[in-house]
């Protein structure tokens, strides 16, 4: 996984994460989605670039 792919789902899944907990603790449901959002986001780029290194390796 390139290292630069990898800090942007880190950065993604981080970032959705704090907006989830945010969204809950006000009580903003579109926020909590966003969040949510945001993190799923984060997993599905991480795991592209999983996969590619198992084609790569």
């Amino acid at each position: 996984m390139s290292d630069k792919e990898k800090g942007r789902a880190k950065a993604e899944q981080v970032k959705g994460r704090l907006k989830e907990m945010v969204g809950r603790a006000l009580g903003n449901e579109r926020l909590t989605a966003e969040g949510r959002a945001e993190k799923a986001k984060g997993n599905a780029r991480e795991a592209k670039e999983k996969i590619k290194d198992v084609f790569k390796g």
